[in-house]
Parts: C-alpha cells; structure tokens; sequence
C-alpha cells in the first residue's frame, strides 16, 4: 500500500492491522493528508481477510490524536468554502471508519481531543491509560460539529453529558470518561499496550463471521426502527449456522481444544 504521506503508518501481524497517527511533533494532530491516508488503510485492512481486528493508536507517548492540524486552519479552512471541502475529506474518512466491517479498537494515550475524540468514538471498544484527556474544544475555537460526530457522542454518553462536554469545551480524565461511559476501560499507562493487544488477540481468535454478526446487528439496534434492516441482521445469522467456523466450533467444544476458525 503506498500513501502520500509519512504521517500515517499500517502494519499487520498476528490477525491484526495496526493504524498509526505518525505526528509526534504537533501530538498527532491530522493534517488533510492523514485524512486521506486513514481512507486508503482501512480500504486495504478490510480487502486483507489476514486482518480480524484493527487497532488504533497515536506515535510517542504525549497523544492518540490531539485535534485537527490547526497550522493548515489559513490555507485550508480559512472560510466556509474550504471549511467544506475539508469536512467532505474528513467526513469521508469517518465513514470509513464508521462502516469497518471489521472490529476496530483505539488505543488511547495523551491527549484524544476534537478531531482525535470524534476518531476513537468511531471505534467499537476504547481502551485508554491513565493519563489519558478526552474533549472537544470546539466552543474555544468558534466552530460546531456536525450531525454524525453528535450522534456518535450522544449514542455514547447520553444527550446530557454531551451537552457537558461539548459546552465547556474542558479536558476529562481517563477516570471521568469511563465513568460516563466515553471509554470501555482504563489501565495503567505500562499496561496500555498489553491490554489492547490480549483484547486484539482474543477478537482475533474468535470466529470472525459472529464477530462480524454482532457489530450488523449492534448497527442496527442504534438506529431508529423505521429504518432497521431486520433482513440483514436474519441473512448473516443464518450464514453463521451454515458456515464452516460453526461446525468447527462445535468440534472443537466436543474435542476440548481450542477452535482453529477460518471466516467460512
């Protein structure tokens, strides 16, 4: 995979992709080319059947993702023209993330704000360290998130604690983002990176048709019912029961081992 920029880094192994903010010198802020970048390796994470599960996480130690790169704020979203064709490109990349069909988990330490919070609320499990911020300065800065971001924080957090964060623009603790449910879990900063790979490696080791099964059917539960596709949710269940992994699962059970799945 070749991008256009040193910014971003993927790499594989063991079932999993790895997806690297690369910009410790400005704390992972993302430029327009991250943007771009971020499409392009979740495009390549979800054609390579070797990857079960993507994992998230920013270079250094002071940052997942700090915000958006405001140095490109002059040129690049100095009106609302710009403004828009810069969201477009952001918004595309969000899609992306949004509609993985594959687990997705950030990995959080440092500072995760604006741009960077709206990133890990689009992964499917957040684990962060102890020292890690969460917010959304966007009240400081005199700009406004649009409907897919508040809908991802209110889904998360609920209308009123989104409110809070969004009104006082402050940075939250590890402690207080797990407490309003804006993390799934918090673990000493020199634990971070075994957590996130023993979750990685169990996701990876399970069946990847359920695991696919469970994060349709979630998607589905979230939206407004006139609009839930009930036939998805009935056509991927019953792939589960004729598939390959399911008989393995049961041989396995019965044998007492540990079951060898292939996503067929």
């Amino acid at each position: 995979m070749k991008l256009n920029t040193d910014k971003m880094i993927a790499e594989t192994g063991d079932g999993i992709g790895w997806m690297i903010f690369n910009n410790p010198e400005r704390r992972n802020a993302l430029s327009l080319e991250m943007w771009e970048a971020i499409a392009a390796i979740l495009d390549s994470f979800q054609r390579d059947d070797a990857v079960r599960v993507v994992v998230m996480k920013g270079a250094g130690d002071k940052a997942f993702v700090s915000g958006a790169d405001i140095s490109q704020f002059e040129d690049q979203r100095k009106n609302a023209d710009q403004a828009e064709r810069y969201s477009a490109m952001s918004a595309g990349a969000r899609r992306k993330l949004s509609s993985l069909g594959k687990p997705l988990i950030a990995m959080i330490r440092g500072y995760c704000l604006g741009g960077g919070l709206s990133v890990a609320m689009s992964a499917d499990i957040r684990i962060a360290s102890e020292d890690a911020q969460l917010g959304i300065p966007a009240a400081r800065l005199g700009i406004a998130y649009g409907y897919e971001s508040l809908e991802q924080l209110v889904n998360l957090v609920g209308p009123s604690f989104a409110k809070e964060i969004l009104f006082s623009a402050r940075r939250f603790s590890a402690e207080e983002a797990l407490r309003i449910g804006l993390v799934n879990r918090v673990v000493p900063v020199d634990e971070l990176g075994d957590a996130v790979c023993e979750m990685a490696a169990t996701i990876a080791s399970n069946a990847p048709l359920s695991v696919k099964a469970t994060k349709i059917t979630v998607a589905e539960v979230l939206k407004d019912p006139p609009t839930r596709n009930l036939e998805a949710i009935e056509q991927i269940v019953k792939i589960c029961f004729d598939s390959q992994d399911y008989a393995e699962g049961r041989q396995a059970f019965i044998e007492k081992r540990k079951p060898r799945f292939n996503g067929r």
